[in-house]
């Protein structure tokens, strides 16, 4: 790539970060990702179904009510004959009705299916608030990932431009040496590649970085153009095993929703065995009935209203086998759902122990960065000094500023892996969403 080119590009990088973006910090992402992401949405109108499938109206508790109204008109012609001999002709005789009835029924009691068919509801509903839950700390996982991802290369595109300002001078330095006789072309060639193979790194970095503030913003629900820029700021929490696996057994979100579905197996079996229990119910109706009669009729008008109420007594008392297969298969599903739970169970403590191992090592090898970013900045500084006096060769000097970059970089991916390793125990632990980032 033309060197020009490459210092027109990074020219107008440089100017459009002048500009000032907005700072994300966050608690903002959280709170944006919060309201806007697309699969936190979706889950929160699947939580509003549940709560309405979990209402009073929808448990079979209240009464039904049932109206009804007819009316009816009819015109008729007829020839009536007498025992007298007599006969009479009516011609476009009108007759008309009309009637109403209001019917109420309730079940007084239905052997208690009734009752554990509406604590399945509200355990649904229960579980559908944890599968939302599950949704937004797995939203919140992603989001800082792509955020931390985000803060490293930001943190690499700092060092890799402070890089490429050295091999700036030095290209210059190797210029000027040149023009006085005091060293070779070579010097020149190999101090250009260099600023070049920097150059076009520094681009890379920018490029990557774009590319992720797009993939943030798009899981935040947003217009994908929004620029900003993020918080490099990195608050570890002093976490202990313990208390991470005592909160776990409380507020992990699988192991709740486990849990959830082995107390809704449980009323399934009640609801099965009150197929065979009898069932008492109510019922009560009024109705109004009018009816106007064609000339020739013995009673002209007939205005009458009737009120009924009745008890009813079902027993279900053998159906061909199905209630029992029904109940036999209830307990089946609660033993199953009670290996599920005790599989659940396991795989927690599992999970949590190797998170716990992965945080721990991550720590150590922050730690190890960072002293070896130490190590290699000394190193650095000394070596920059004996090129300027010319006591090693540019080939020295740019493998200490390499190791230099490599050790900047190194120490950053550690220390974003330290933080997501210390979200993902926090995940397990069920408290994400009260923590501190």
């Amino acid at each position: 790539m033309n060197k020009y080119i490459i210092i027109a590009i990074l020219s107008l990088g440089s100017m459009a970060s002048a500009l000032g973006q907005e700072v994300l910090s966050k608690s903002d992402a959280v709170s944006i990702a919060l309201e806007n992401n697309f699969d936190i949405r979706a889950a929160t109108i699947d939580q509003e179904v549940a709560e309405n499938n979990a209402s009073l109206l929808n448990s079979g508790y209240l009464p039904t009510v049932n109206g009804s109204a007819a009316g009816n008109y009819s015109v008729s012609n007829s020839n009536l004959s007498y025992s007298s001999g007599a006969d009479t002709t009516i011609n476009g005789a009108n007759s008309y009705g009309a009637n109403a009835q209001v019917q109420l029924n309730y079940t007084v009691f239905d052997g208690m299916g009734r009752l554990y068919d509406y604590k399945i509801l509200q355990v649904n509903y229960q579980l559908s608030e944890l599968q939302a839950r599950a949704v937004m700390e797995n939203t919140l996982i992603n989001l800082f990932t792509g955020y931390y991802e985000i803060a490293r290369l930001t943190e690499n595109e700092l060092n890799q431009k402070q890089t490429l300002d050295i091999s700036r001078d030095r290209l210059q330095r190797a210029k000027y040496s040149y023009d006085y006789g005091q060293n070779t072309n070579l010097d020149v060639l190999n101090a250009e590649v260099d600023y070049n193979t920097d150059s076009i790194s520094y681009l890379t970095i920018q490029q990557q970085l774009r590319n992720e503030k797009r993939n943030l913003n798009l899981m935040m629900g947003r217009d994908v153009s929004v620029e900003f820029e993020v918080d490099t700021t990195l608050v570890f929490d002093g976490l202990l095993y313990n208390t991470l696996a005592e909160n776990a057994q409380a507020y992990n979100a699988t192991l709740l929703q486990e849990r959830s579905r082995l107390t809704s197996s449980h009323y399934g079996i009640r609801t099965a065995q009150s197929a065979i229990i009898p069932k008492i119910g109510i019922n009560g109706s009024y109705g109004y009935n009018y009816n106007h009669n064609a000339p020739g009729n013995f009673l002209s008008e007939i205005n009458s209203t009737t009120g009924t109420v009745g008890a009813s007594l079902s027993w279900n008392i053998f159906d061909g086998g199905k209630s029992n297969i029904q109940r036999q298969n209830s307990r089946l599903a609660y033993e199953n759902q009670q290996v599920t739970l005790e599989k659940a169970e396991l795989t927690l403590e599992t999970q949590l122990q190797n998170a716990w191992t992965i945080y721990q090592t991550a720590l150590f090898v922050m730690q190890a960065e960072a002293k070896n970013l130490q190590t290699n900045e000394r190193n650095f500084d000394r070596s920059q000094e004996q090129y300027q006096l010319g006591q090693i060769t540019s080939i020295e000097f740019r493998q200490a500023q390499f190791n230099l970059l490599n050790a900047n970089l190194n120490y950053n991916q550690a220390k974003y892996s330290a933080k997501q390793a210390e979200l993902a125990l926090l995940q397990l632990s069920g408290t994400l969403l009260q923590a501190s980032f």
